[in-house]
């Protein structure tokens, strides 16, 4: 039996059992109570996400690769909800980029969740207004030239000033709504990746576009487009006291 389902199995209470006499005799009260374990609240459901998370989580040996836990839950946790929600096209697929690693460390990572697979793990880049080698500011105000905070939705691909790119739909009001009216996309570049890491102080840094290491860029935009769950994160207290998604 796979580890996930004992992991689901394991979490199941024994006042579910206790209580399926009262199901099969058609008590309506109990089956209120017995359903409401079943919600995105109930405490079953948030038992079994939490184990998910730790299952993934060590499984993958994402410590290991640098991402930290909280990241990982925030992520996850964002990720059923929009899934739950149904605003997201492509299902499965989760990217994290871990703002709060310095930039000369890989701290973007394409999971496959129906996999359980760490697909990609590479570079990303901050905006320049966020900070040097660390990100320590955030904005959804155009021209700002600093990296926006949250969840965001992939959508089509195109071809521009720096090969295929990707855009992006923000989905947090306040916090990066306004990621195509100011063209944040995912795009390849030169000034990130190991060769900038040889010669420069810290990686280069973008207008406010996640861009990524140019030789993994098609790979990247290709696996994540039309409708995935992208994760930018760092424990700005705002953002994680202010978010919809992370509080709704």
């Amino acid at each position: 039996m796979p580890k996930f389902i004992k992991a689901i199995l394991s979490s199941f209470s024994a006042t579910a059992f206790i209580m399926l006499p009262l199901l099969n005799a058609g008590n309506k009260s109990a089956q209120g109570t017995f359903e409401s374990l079943f919600t995105s609240k109930g405490p079953i459901a948030i038992n079994i996400i939490e184990q998910e998370i730790d299952l993934i989580y060590d499984s993958l040996e994402l410590k290991k690769k640098g991402l930290k836990k909280e990241a990982f839950k925030y992520a996850y946790s964002g990720y059923k909800k929009l899934e739950e929600e149904g605003k997201l096209n492509k299902e499965g697929i989760l990217t994290i980029c871990d703002m709060s690693q310095s930039s000369k460390r890989k701290r973007l990572y394409v999971i496959d969740l129906n996999e359980y697979k760490l697909l990609l793990n590479t570079y990303v880049a901050h905006g320049k207004n966020s900070g040097g080698e660390y990100a320590r500011k955030f904005s959804n105000r155009p021209e700002s030239l600093q990296s926006s905070l949250g969840f965001y939705r992939t959508k089509k691909t195109y071809y521009g000033g720096h090969g295929l790119s990707l855009t992006l739909t923000g989905l947090e009001p306040g916090f990066n709504d306004k990621a195509e009216r100011r063209k944040i996309v995912i795009h390849g570049s030169q000034y990130i990746g190991d060769n900038y890491k040889r010669w420069g102080k810290f990686m280069g840094r973008s207008f406010g576009c996640p861009a990524v290491p140019m030789k993994q860029s098609k790979k990247l935009i290709n696996t994540i487009k039309n409708g995935s769950c992208l994760f930018i994160y760092h424990p700005s207290k705002t953002y994680l006291a202010g978010s919809k998604i992370l509080n709704g």
